[in-house]
């Protein structure tokens, strides 16, 4: 039976709209006009117990209106939500109790206390025996690597630390749904894989559910078996990640390292992507022609040191996929 059921679900925004120049500024003050944002519309999933799901989107998408509305921060105009049999914003105090919650550009923390005294806090507020805290508290400390960090303010703490403390205070009194919006924004090339470790350790070992919404391709990569697609408010596909590789041909990418770095390389069925000395990447489709017929065709023709096949990176899909979006 699904965990999260959405059907239908439609918020609308008045945006007030300004005309240049100071004489556009006097008019707004006597009449303001305003212009409809359709953030969702008709918007409709179901995620089961235990699944970690990708939520992609260009900027303005609807992918942190929808989380919102599933935290029950936000009450859409019209269409149903129900997260483990309730409705997010109707029983608030019931539901947040079942949920984390992380958005990247905020935080839960207090700013100007130390980072124990914070996850003390929430323990209160989520009413987590002490017991429990305590030993909860021990292993995401443990896991996220924070220890050092306890007793610093968190104002004091670089983005890095803040996230994985984030991380830990949305799960300190271990709710089964996880919504992580933008949770890796910003993060070094440390911070990241140590932040994709434990989302992938809490789904997979604790059977949390997770919601993913990220601009990071290597984070749906690494972490999503699922992937949502949603771009100006509307549900474009909801599938692996492979169904998207296919909405867009299903482009594979063949790397030659050439003996001659002079050797210019063509093929009716393939386009080039780049040259770099030796490197040359070429871009086909199997629909067009097989990977065997595009390998044979070009080492008749030319000495080939090595040579790989591999899928078309996945940034280059979805950035395809937006500029059909803003073509349309």
């Amino acid at each position: 039976m699904p965990q999260i059921v959405v059907e239908n679900l439609c918020k609308s925004y008045r945006v007030a709209v300004r005309k240049p120049g100071m004489w556009g500024a006097i008019r707004g003050v006597a009449s303001r006009e305003h212009r409809v944002v359709q953030a969702l519309d008709s918007v409709s999933f179901e995620i089961d117990e235990g699944e970690l799901v990708g939520y992609i989107g260009p900027n303005g998408a609807g992918k942190s209106t929808t989380v919102k509305a599933l935290a029950g921060i936000l009450v859409p105009d019209s269409g149903t939500c129900i997260v483990r049999g309730r409705t997010p914003w109707r029983e608030r105090r019931a539901h947040v109790a079942e949920i984390g919650v992380v958005f990247g550009q905020r935080t839960q923390l207090w700013w100007d206390l130390p980072v124990r005294e914070s996850f003390e806090l929430l323990g209160e507020m989520y009413r987590v025996p002490k017991d429990r805290l305590r030993r909860t508290l021990t292993e995401l400390v443990d896991v996220l690597q924070i220890a050092s960090v306890l007793d610093q303010p968190v104002r004091q703490l670089s983005l890095g630390q803040r996230m994985r403390c984030d991380l830990a205070a949305s799960l300190l009194h271990t709710p089964p749904i996880l919504f992580l919006d933008e949770p890796t924004i910003g993060l070094d090339a440390i911070s990241k894989p140590a932040i994709r470790e434990f989302v992938r350790r809490q789904n997979r070992e604790e059977g949390v559910t997770v919601i993913l919404t990220t601009h990071d391709l290597d984070d749906i990569e690494s972490l999503c078996s699922r992937v949502m697609l949603i771009a100006s408010g509307k549900m474009l596909s909801d599938g692996p990640v492979s169904a998207l590789r296919e909405a867009v041909g299903g482009e594979r990418r063949l790397t030659l390292d050439l003996e001659d770095t002079h050797t210019e390389v063509t093929h009716a069925a393939a386009r080039l992507v780049s040259r770099d000395g030796a490197r040359v990447v070429l871009a086909f489709r199997p629909a067009e022609v097989s990977t065997a017929e595009l390998i044979r065709s070009i080492t008749d023709k030319h000495a080939i040191k090595d040579l790989t096949v591999e899928e078309a990176p996945i940034e280059e899909i979805v950035a395809g996929i937006y500029r059909e979006i803003e073509g349309a």
